[in-house]
């Protein structure tokens, strides 16, 4: 065998391994944002938290919290303590779903970063006959929607990791109206920071909207077929409609 033939199934060979590697990283990835879902339906925060890097981040309802001590403080002091009583695993009469959806995930060059969008459709509330004494704990069905546009890496021990989990609920709407009548900002977004919050974010996202308001949450790619930035238009209309609201 000439040592150009040999040559050149050594680079076949080594483009195969390279896809092949990329194809697990991505199965791999999958299966953590799954699990991710999963943890979470069922309250699971603290196993939840070990899913992040030491300088991991999310990004949420116009907040981040950072590194492993801001997640836990959002997941444990935040979530535990508000919807399951401070217990790590789901309670009677606490429903709290999230499929996840539509993932689409690309792997870095350099084959330590990944970065995913997907989708969850949420379906959450609370029984009539388990309701608590604050008014968060009344009984409630309420929908949610979201996109996610995360970042993960992969650590020395081939594992990966969450680096950022930005979610980003689109829409709420209650189960018996819909979401054709949603309030604006259904859920309050953060406006006070940690320590004075003791479960608030380190720092606030300036840019962040609710339902009915309608925008694109960027891209983490560009488009397959031609290159291009995928950049939606904002239709002149709601352009004038925010301003007018914001100034009244």
């Amino acid at each position: 065998m000439s040592e150009d033939r040999i040559a050149a199934l050594e680079a076949k060979l080594a483009e195969m391994d390279r896809r092949l590697t990329v194809r697990e990283d991505e199965l791999d990835v999958k299966k953590l944002q799954y699990l991710y879902g999963y943890l979470i339906d069922k309250c699971m925060y603290n196993e939840v938290v070990d899913l992040f890097a030491d300088d991991g981040e999310v990004r949420f309802f116009g907040g981040v919290w950072k590194g492993k001590e801001g997640v836990r403080r959002l997941y444990v002091e935040r979530f535990q303590k508000r919807f399951t009583y401070g217990n790590n695993g789901p309670i009677d009469g606490f429903l709290l779903d999230h499929p996840q959806i539509q993932t689409i995930i690309d792997i870095d060059p350099d084959g330590k970063t990944a970065r995913l969008r997907g989708r969850s459709t949420m379906q959450a509330g609370r029984h009539k006959d388990y309701e608590g004494d604050a008014p968060h704990l009344k009984a409630r069905q309420w929908w949610e929607g979201g996109l996610y546009e995360n970042t993960y890496v992969k650590g020395d021990d081939g594992k990966w990791r969450i680096k950022c989990l930005n979610y980003f609920p689109h829409w709420h709407a209650d189960f018996e109206t819909g979401w054709a009548y949603t309030p604006d900002e259904y859920v309050p977004f953060p406006k006070v920071l940690y320590p004075e919050d003791p479960s608030g974010p380190d720092a606030l996202i300036e840019d962040h909207w609710l339902w009915p308001t309608h925008k694109l949450l960027p891209f983490h790619m560009k488009h397959p077929i031609t290159g291009a930035e995928m950049v939606a238009q904002r239709w002149q209309g709601d352009i004038d409609r925010a301003r007018a609201k914001a100034q009244n």
